[in-house]
């Protein structure tokens, strides 16, 4: 019987020729990310005593969360992250002027096809855009890996999802995923490994792959996989710091899935997730008009260049409604860099953007935070209930082509309305 992606990769990384699902496995990840919060890593492994790291080149610590410091406790926390890559030698090491996590270690070329990746962060998933494993763990756990190096993991089940057709104008692969979550549940992937395929699959961008990936994670997955392909070869030709590391897995013919989807694009349009939680999600058509007071135009999910672009080609010229305010929180420094250079920073600012440095921002409360009563519209992953300031705000969630165009309203808006065919190719634009 044929194994998934997921099988294959616990089994390589187990030193088994197999592994079955609901099989526990001792697997040895490639990568171990951990971000801000390093410091409580540190801390259960000074309290145990604990001084040698199984491998420190396996180690990355990225200080993307609320950074920089906003408070003496926050400096203090980042200073044992610092202190501790120092001692330690840790060279994957990426200080506050970097980015998020997720998107400088895919730019650094540290995340190539067939890894297992492990990291603090529930939306490791997104690893899978470019073939490999990527899952959350906790900071105890974090520990010890740094230590020995390994951990269980129980092998997950696949469902497989089969996309068609085309999106249409104004419709993009976070609006499918706002489906997805919303028709599935945030419980319907729990503990599932899900791939993706499909003619429509070829077309999609890095960037949109990237999306897709990091958004799996409202579905409950364990891990979310695109089969590596030209796009993922080429994204990476000049990032991978070590070229023979790319060993793209692909599912066997004969695997199993426990489930599977088909899902035509072409009959999808703008989605929204409204409050308090990502599977509460409608069509566009049944929120147009809500009053928003902020627009968050960030995080690992929507911060890419790609993202800031397909605003800027709907707001250049325009400006945003004087009732709002729109922060823009660019994924990294490069993104930032290459925003800048084409033009797209100049047009989100002259528009009444207001541009934070890189990292993750509003998406955690970190500036932005939103008062009593108040509306935010966010490209972000999550809407949880406080998550960006007071519990008596709301948040909801779309696309950036959708954030672009309610900037302009000053209230949730359809992007349709803004769109020329000029620049729907902006889809195919490299992250």
């Amino acid at each position: 019987m044929g194994m998934t992606i997921a099988q294959k990769i616990l089994a390589t990384k187990a030193g088994l020729s197999t592994a079955e699902p609901g099989e526990i496995v001792e697997a040895y990840p490639d990568l171990v990310m951990s971000h801000t919060a390093t410091w409580r890593s540190v801390s259960v492994m000074n309290k145990i005593g604990a001084t040698k790291l199984f491998d420190p080149e396996r180690l990355a610590i990225v200080l993307d969360h609320i950074s920089p410091a906003k408070s003496e406790k926050n400096a203090a926390d980042q200073q044992v992250s610092r202190a501790f890559a120092r001692k330690y030698g840790i060279r994957k090491f990426f200080d506050i002027d970097s980015g998020i996590a997720h998107l400088v270690l895919m730019e650094a070329g540290h995340v190539a096809p067939g890894d297992l990746i492990v990291g603090t962060d529930s939306h490791c998933t997104i690893y899978g855009s470019l073939g490999a494993l990527g899952t959350g763990i906790g900071y105890t756990e974090v520990t010890s890996v740094w230590l020995t190096g390994k951990l269980w993991m129980k092998v997950p089940d696949t469902f497989r999802i089969v996309l068609s057709g085309e999106f249409a104008p104004g419709v993009f692969s976070k609006d499918l995923m706002l489906y997805l979550i919303g028709t599935l549940g945030a419980d319907g992937c729990s503990y599932k490994s899900i791939e993706f395929y499909g003619d429509s699959v070829v077309g999609l961008s890095i960037s949109e792959r990237m999306t897709m990936a990091n958004l799996a994670m409202e579905m409950g997955v364990k891990c979310a996989f695109f089969p590596p392909d030209a796009k993922t070869l080429e994204y990476l030709k000049n990032r991978l710091k070590e070229p023979d590391r790319y060993h793209p897995v692909y599912a066997d013919t004969d695997a199993v899935y426990q489930k599977k989807l088909e899902v035509d694009l072409a009959q999808l349009e703008p989605m929204i997730a409204c409050p308090h939680e990502v599977q509460n999600t409608k069509p566009i058509g049944e929120v147009v008009g809500k009053k928003i007071d902020q627009l968050f135009l960030g995080s690992c999910a929507n911060a890419k260049y790609e993202d800031l672009a397909i605003a800027a080609q709907i707001l250049k010229g325009r400006h945003i409604h004087p009732s709002v305010r729109l922060i823009v929180t660019p994924g990294s420094k490069n993104i930032l860099l290459e925003a800048a250079e084409s033009g797209v920073f100049k047009t989100l600012l002259e528009a009444g953007g207001l541009f934070t440095n890189p990292g993750c921002g509003a998406c955690v409360g970190d500036g932005g935070a939103l008062a009593d009563g108040e509306v935010c519209l966010s490209t972000a992953n999550r809407n949880f209930l406080g998550r960006m300031g007071s519990s008596k705000a709301e948040i909801y969630l779309c696309s950036p082509a959708t954030l672009a165009a309610s900037a302009i309203r000053g209230v949730i808006s359809d992007p349709r309305e803004f769109l020329q065919d000029a620049w729907a190719s902006a889809r195919g634009e490299e992250a």
